[in-house]
């Protein structure tokens, strides 16, 4: 049975915990952003030994390019981004800590299996519904790689950032059980 569940970043063991495949979440407090040139310089720090532009423990990082700001908003469109890019670079950022990635589509046996192993979390957000997405983002700014443009990391401010818990850290995947679950037999 899904539930909504109100979740406060930092994430906790226990809060991720008590997450399922289908749950809906509503996320608020800090998250950051990054895609994948953001991501493969995050690696590049943590197999150099060197410190992070953020502090990575419990948080989240949200595949996203965000539009321009128009006037008297904090950003503009905010949709998420397809999370395979980011595959490669994931595992090494749960292990320093990573909690919780938002993204969508699904995600390799490698990130499975680092989820499992650093109880870490992927969240689907709403594609197509980038505008909706970002009402919930209350304040932003860039933090690190201005150079990377709209790739930028982001510190974000989030109240209620909706999303659904896409794999858990039990290894169960929304995107495989949603096809046994919905597949017709021919």
């Amino acid at each position: 049975m899904t539930k909504t569940i109100k979740l406060q970043t930092p994430l906790t063991d226990e809060d991720v915990s008590k997450l399922s495949i289908g749950d809906k979440v509503l996320i608020s407090g800090t998250i950051y952003t990054g895609r994948d040139a953001a991501h493969k310089r995050l690696v590049e720090l943590v197999e150099a030994g060197k410190e992070l532009p953020f502090d990575i423990k419990g948080q989240i990082i949200y595949y996203v390019g965000p539009a321009p700001a128009p006037p008297g908003k904090p950003i503009g469109s905010a949709g998420p981004t397809t999370s395979y890019r980011m595959d490669p670079y994931a595992p090494a950022l749960m292990d320093v800590g990573l909690k919780g990635m938002i993204g969508k589509g699904p995600r390799n046996q490698a990130v499975i299996d680092s989820m499992k192993k650093n109880q870490a979390v992927y969240f689907a957000a709403i594609g197509g519904a980038a505008v909706v997405v970002a009402k919930a983002i209350t304040a932003a700014k860039v933090i690190a790689y201005e150079d990377l443009g709209t790739e930028a990391i982001r510190e974000l401010k989030v109240k209620n950032f909706p999303c659904i818990v896409a794999n858990d850290i039990y290894g169960n995947d929304i995107y495989q059980e949603g096809v046994k679950k919905y597949k017709i037999e021919t």
